[in-house]
């Protein structure tokens, strides 16, 4: 139940800075991605402050916690085994770019920005993305399935 708790606040907090940030905003994160508008004045760079922000409070915080023997709440970290690059990731990383570029979303800030539902300029944007995602995460899941091997005829 402490684990719900904490992985719940961490959520919270993450979600309460993004909207700080104006993150859950796709025309904020638009401007920012528009590099074209750069000589005409038009680019936004709070993105890029928002991400030195959070580039400057995570590296060290990284470096103190990988010191510990586990994590507070788990028995142990569970850090990524895979570290080669290979088409699954770099296909994801496309798609997710595509689509961040598209429409100013990505899965935290689309997720937080469900609380903008009320807003017409907003809501239902962000209410298409996010089922649009869902069933994406659904059609993966059933595509991806480990399959069971047939049985060997005798």
């Amino acid at each position: 139940m402490r684990r719900e708790f904490v992985a719940l606040i961490a959520g919270g907090l993450f979600g309460a800075g993004l909207a700080l940030s104006q993150m859950i905003n796709p025309v904020r994160v638009l401007g920012f991605l528009d590099v074209a508008a750069i000589p005409a004045g038009g680019w936004d760079p709070t993105l890029a402050f928002v991400m030195a922000g959070a580039l400057a409070v995570t590296l060290p915080a990284f470096r103190f916690v990988l010191r510990q023997p586990k994590p507070l709440f788990e028995p142990a970290f569970h850090l990524p085994e895979k570290t080669a690059l290979d088409m699954k990731l770099l296909g994801g990383s496309v798609v997710f770019g595509v689509g961040w570029g598209l429409v100013g979303l990505c899965p935290g800030p689309a997720l937080a920005g469900l609380a903008l539902i009320g807003q017409p300029e907003y809501g239902p944007k962000i209410l298409v993305f996010v089922l649009a995602m869902l069933a994406g995460a659904a059609i993966h899941a059933a595509v991806m399935r480990p399959r069971t091997p047939e049985p060997a005829a005798a």
